[in-house]
């Protein structure tokens, strides 16, 4: 005897009660009619194809991956707010635009890589050596990263180089997407997915709170046995190294036991002969498929503009120094990261009452527009314009090389224009902006994902995913690109204009495919449910 229960797109529970006789009795509970998608709950079933073993394995390698998004995460963002400063230390000539060519690095190794990972990982059918690859490229890289000082020129393609490495190591991500995908049933892949985006976006946000923590180092040049150079810069990318070297190890076979149990469920649920039969012959819907990856897209690139931005901006519009910045914005993101701890936790409890394609759009989306419009400046007064100390020449008089020279002067550099006729940002809208993204794009970022993997069915999804990460990346590279061309050319009205009228746009699409998004995935349950009623058809004729 067992219980299988669906959730249905309409909010109806449908469910077959097998009596002694075999037969299958449906019963319905309804839940609403804002109920989620279906879910299938066959913990029955699942307990006949999963000894306890198995399943204690299969939880603790999710957990290792979970892990291991954290430490991607936080290897993109720990050194992200100090990309700048550390770049202007380096190398002084270098400027704002080199700065967003060398953030746009790291995603344009994991744009370029992440599709290869993670087709390699299909064809392979293990994910183990594309995960240890990913993340001895990571180590190697933050260890060159923190000896950049030690090359005596060219540093700043070096630093561009270093960023392309960590790029590539970070297309594991791929891996780690379609495994959890692989890796858990119905039931739990909405949870799984939220907690894997969880870790990630926990890692994006933790990392600028670690560079900030560092900042007592100063940007002074200290060193360790008289070789390696140590400052608030380089403690970041050793820290990096360290984690790296505790995530290797967590990745061999001894710890890490490859448990895929997706397939297996699909195969009892539509009583299928192989793995494949669940999904050969039925193509997945690459319109509610695309929408997603595009929405994943501007996604991304709202939120690298803003924490790529975060440090420049503010040291333009309110005249902070380099340390100062990195502190402040490493206390906003460490509050941020709280906020996005609690719209993670809410995701689960929210998706029993609501569809998930929903609660993007308004609790995903609509934040993320709306913290957009409070980024356009309103204040009464322009930015305080950039002063250097002990030094009477005019910065007005000086060229774009000298004056990055000057690691002294505080507030927005005369050779941004717009600087002198643009209304200044206060520190309330960029703090109440920050706040309305640290909900927004963790909510956008689980519920893509999972809604994504589940548009898919269950196929092998490590190509699918791997170009979601692509197009994820391809948003963080155009993201500091934009950066260059929009905000330090045209400032601060233009550059986040565009960026509402993004954001709304994407809210307006996905509300007018909300409903094909749902019909796709209810499209790989519904051969289920026509099984289950041939089952029930076939008994029946059995004991007429």
């Amino acid at each position: 005897m067992f219980w299988l229960s669906v959730h249905s797109i309409s909010g109806a529970v449908f469910g077959h009660h097998l009596t002694g006789a075999g037969i299958a009795e449906p019963t319905v509970r309804r839940y609403g009619e804002n109920a989620p998608i279906m879910v299938i709950e066959n913990t029955s079933l699942i307990r006949d194809f999963e000894t306890a073993q198995e399943k204690k394995e299969r939880w603790k390698s999710i957990y290792v991956l979970y892990f291991s998004t954290f430490l991607m995460g936080l290897g993109f963002s720990t050194v992200l707010t100090g990309v700048w400063p550390y770049l202007d230390k380096l190398d002084p000539t270098a400027g704002k635009e080199f700065m967003g060519i060398i953030v746009a690095g790291h995603p344009l190794g994991q744009m370029l890589f992440a599709p290869l990972i993670g087709w390699w990982s299909n064809r392979s059918k293990s994910v183990l050596l594309p995960l240890q690859l990913c993340i001895a490229i990571f180590t190697i890289s933050n260890v060159w990263y923190s000896l950049l000082q030690l090359n005596s020129g060219h540093r700043k393609y070096w630093m561009l180089f270093t960023r392309f490495l960590t790029g590539i190591s970070s297309s594991n991500m791929a891996v780690c997407r379609s495994y959890i995908a692989a890796a858990t049933t119905l039931s739990e892949r909405t949870k799984s997915v939220s907690m894997i985006a969880f870790f990630q976006v926990l890692g994006f946000i933790i990392g600028p709170g670690i560079q900030a923590g560092l900042s007592p180092l100063g940007d002074g040049d200290k060193y360790l046995l008289s070789i390696i150079p140590l400052n608030m810069y380089t403690a970041a990318g050793w820290i990096n190294v360290f984690l790296g070297i505790l995530n290797f190890f967590l990745f061999l076979p001894c710890i890490f036991k490859q448990r895929k149990i997706a397939a297996k469920e699909a195969m009892i649920m539509q009583n299928a002969d192989s793995e494949k039969a669940t999904w050969a012959g039925r193509k997945p819907d690459y319109i509610s498929a695309g929408t997603l990856i595009v929405s994943f897209f501007l996604l991304n690139f709202h939120f690298v503009l803003l924490e790529t931005l975060a440090a420049p901006l503010t040291m333009d519009q309110f005249g902070w120094s380099k340390q100062d910045a990195l502190f402040y914005i490493g206390i906003l993101m460490v509050s941020g990261a709280l906020v996005a701890c609690v719209a993670f936790f809410a995701i689960s409890p929210l998706t029993k009452i609501f569809k998930e394609s929903l609660i993007l759009v308004w609790g995903g989306f609509a934040f993320m527009a709306v913290g957009s419009i409070f980024l356009i400046p309103w204040g009464p007064d322009t930015p305080p314009m950039a002063k250097v100390s002990n030094d009477n020449i005019l910065l007005s008089n000086m060229t774009a090389s000298e004056l990055l020279n000057k690691t002294d002067y505080l507030g927005c550099p005369p050779t941004q224009e717009w600087c002198s006729y643009t209304p200044a940002l206060t520190l309330t809208q960029f703090i109440i902006s920050y706040a309305l993204t640290s909900m927004g794009y963790p909510t956008g970022l689980a519920l893509i994902q999972s809604l994504i993997s589940k548009v898919l069915g269950p196929r092998p999804q490590g190509t699918w995913m791997g170009i979601m990460v692509g197009i994820g990346c391809l948003a963080r590279v155009l993201g500091p690109v934009f950066i260059s061309v929009i905000y330090t050319r045209y400032g601060t009205i233009w550059t986040f204009s565009l960026t509402t009228v993004f954001q709304f746009l994407i809210v307006f699409w996905l509300l007018s495919c909300n409903n094909r998004i749902n019909r796709a995935i209810q499209m790989h349950i519904k051969k289920n449910v026509d099984n289950d009623r041939e089952l029930k058809n076939l008994n029946s004729g059995q004991h007429g």
